[in-house]
């Protein structure tokens, strides 16, 4: 038996941009799978149920299933889990992920019709994001401070951001542990500091701790 982690790609991206996240796990002695999904077209309901379908499958041969969630991912992967008892054990790390609601994703808003084109079917769930987390999944947050990229156009951000998500967006109350990397938002895939305290927290419910 082992430890397995499903890791969720963001808004626009497949799994292939799960790459390199995926093979520092791999070196961290997990056993990695992406979980590929359709960002905008698929119904968020149809995401949740394949989601949770692979959780299951997974458990025959797994002592826990992680969740590891980019952006969207990360707020998918939470719905996944708020109610459902039924799933094999394991933790959550979300990246950047808009926990608190994306100003970014409101930036759109006054595009009218295009925004929800455009934000797909969760557009709702990434506007207004939760309130808190009371699931039975511990939950870690890695945001990052890095202030690169188009959602700044978009969204007016107060205090430190990825270029994506403002920091204060990913504070949900409820999480176990919080932690700020200098990445920006895409960069949060590639940082070895990134990989390095997503196993430390899927392994021990805690990041290590700055300095």
């Amino acid at each position: 038996m082992s430890e397995h982690v499903i890791l969720l790609h963001g808004l626009w991206m497949r799994g292939f941009a799960l790459a390199m996240l995926h093979r520092r796990l791999i070196e961290a002695e997990f056993r990695v799978h992406r979980f590929d999904y359709m960002s905008v077209a698929a119904t968020q309901q149809s995401i949740l149920d394949r989601l949770r379908a692979r959780m299951t499958e997974l458990a025959a041969e797994a002592d826990a299933v992680h969740l590891v969630g980019h952006s969207l991912g990360g707020l998918l992967a939470l719905r996944a889990c708020l109610d459902a008892n039924e799933l094999p054990p394991g933790r959550i790390v979300c990246l950047g992920s808009p926990l608190k609601g994306s100003a970014a994703a409101r930036g759109f808003a006054g595009w009218g019709r295009g925004s929800e084109v455009l934000l797909g079917h969760n557009h709702e769930l990434l506007r207004q994001g939760l309130a808190r987390w009371d699931g039975p999944r511990e939950v870690g947050m890695i945001a990052g401070r890095m202030p690169l990229g188009l959602g700044a156009v978009l969204g007016h951000f107060e205090g430190e951001h990825d270029g994506t998500v403002a920091v204060e967006e990913t504070r949900l109350p409820g999480l176990a542990d919080h932690c700020v990397v200098e990445a920006n938002h895409t960069g949060l895939l590639f940082s070895p500091e990134v990989a390095r305290q997503t196993a430390q927290f899927l392994r021990h419910g805690h990041f290590v701790p700055a300095g």
